[in-house]
């Protein structure tokens, strides 16, 4: 039987694939799709149907996942502009301390192997993130981004 962990508060669709050490906190994750070993998951992060996940990836809260969307392996998404451990004045942050911003990716996109999303971006239908590129802002539907930055070869 495979080792995942499965915390209160998840919402799994008809069909779901699940492999050993995936770790999903409070999220839904829509019909039909697979997700591969050692994939975590937060809180309020809603995956669509038909979609391939990749070992390794990691998701947190603030991201939305349209269908049909392949994310590769050891592809990382953001949700803090500017993460630190303490405050100015060297106490430990918070939750209160740190302002989330939220991501969405649109339906049947490609996001390539080892790629980082930083926060508060929007991946267009369609589009196509190259593996290893740092998507620094919004891209747009059918475009193929590639690069650090990630930078558009073409629509």
């Amino acid at each position: 039987m495979p080792a995942y962990s499965v915390i209160e508060g998840v919402k799994l669709g008809e069909n779901v694939k699940l492999f050993s050490f995936v770790n999903l906190f409070g999220c839904e994750i829509g019909d039909s799709t697979k997700i591969g070993c050692f994939v975590e998951i937060k809180k309020g992060v809603r995956v669509g149907k038909n979609c391939k996940i990749e070992p390794f990836a990691f998701i947190p809260e603030g991201v939305t996942i349209g269908d049909g969307v392949f994310i590769g392996p050891h592809v990382c998404f953001t949700n803090d502009k500017y993460p630190a451990a303490v405050n100015p004045d060297g106490s430990p942050k918070s939750a209160s301390d740190w302002s989330l911003k939220e991501t969405v990716v649109e339906d049947n996109v490609s996001i390539g192997a080892g790629s980082v999303i930083l926060p508060g971006l929007r991946i267009g239908k369609a589009a196509v993130i190259g593996a290893g590129s740092v998507v620094t802002k919004d891209v747009a539907p059918g475009a193929t981004v590639v690069g650090n930055p990630a930078r558009e070869m073409r629509k």
